[in-house]
């Protein structure tokens, strides 16, 4: 029994051990090839190791569109997007899960419906609302879809529903009101899922190209997903130059998810929620 265990432990270090290697393959192959000449990084046969490293590369990437200004609207858009879904979310979880009123599960059943409608289908409408709005080309019309999540809702109002009502009965008994009742025992109680919705609202607001993509056609309002689209050519692309933009790109959402990947498994965790 013992033997067969240890060969079945094994086997599945060997297989997480492969699959790990083809995850990390891409990324060290983009900054291999953030340091390589224009003709180098398309030489055949490959190599992983540049002959002569190019650190120039990095610095080239300003010739070609105002790649600090991108990084900056980014990293704004993603903090307020994040820290206005967490309030939005973290409001309506408390109201779904502790709050009691007629049609309150058919309302968040109907809530949940929502997520079963891609993004796509409402781009059109939402674009059309923007504009109707004179919200195109401005750092609100990035932001404001964003702030609203049924799965941020619905993370969080799963890990609320554990939270013992005696505890709410026992506040209200000494006259806090919801809002008090809010902030100083649901917000506290609920921080490792908060912290990992925080990742997940962040992390999606960074690599989201498409709605920045229609509702932005200002540079200086452009987030760096889109300026690093600009990287590609009609006729020809310097891969060296942006394999390093993806570098730039990628380093803060590596920094992020390094120091807070423990409270995104202890976050779902404690969530309940599967998947």
């Amino acid at each position: 029994m013992a033997r067969r265990n240890l060969i079945r432990d094994a086997l599945a270090h060997c297989v997480l051990i492969v699959a790990a290697v083809v995850l990390i393959f891409p990324f060290v192959w983009m900054l291999s090839g953030s340091f390589k000449d224009s003709l180098e990084v398309v030489k055949m046969p490959p190599n992983l190791i540049p002959e002569t490293f190019r650190f120039s590369n990095y610095t080239e990437i300003t010739k070609y569109f105002p790649i600090y200004r991108f990084l900056a609207n980014s990293i704004a858009v993603s903090v307020v997007t994040t820290a206005l879904q967490l309030l939005v979310c973290a409001m309506s979880a408390f109201v779904f899960a502790k709050i009691r009123f007629k049609g309150r599960e058919a309302l968040f059943v109907l809530f949940l419906i929502t997520m079963m409608i891609p993004m796509q289908v409402t781009m059109t409408p939402l674009f059309i609302v923007f504009q109707k709005l004179n919200l195109i080309d401005t750092y609100a019309g990035l932001i404001l879809p964003g702030i609203f999540s049924a799965y941020g809702t619905f993370l969080l109002r799963q890990h609320i529903t554990t939270i013992p009502d005696t505890l709410l009965e026992a506040a209200f008994m000494d006259g806090a009101s919801y809002f008090k009742v809010f902030r100083s025992i649901i917000l506290p109680l609920s921080k490792p899922s908060i912290a990992a919705l925080s990742i997940f609202s962040f992390m999606a607001t960074w690599n989201n190209f498409l709605w920045p993509l229609i509702i932005t056609s200002d540079t200086n309002i452009m987030t760096l997903p889109i300026g690093l689209s600009k990287l590609q050519g009609r006729w020809a692309t310097e891969w060296n130059i942006l394999m390093a933009g993806n570098v730039v790109s990628f380093i803060p959402i590596f920094i992020v998810f390094l120091f807070a990947s423990k409270y995104i498994i202890k976050g779902v965790t404690m969530s309940g929620v599967k998947g």
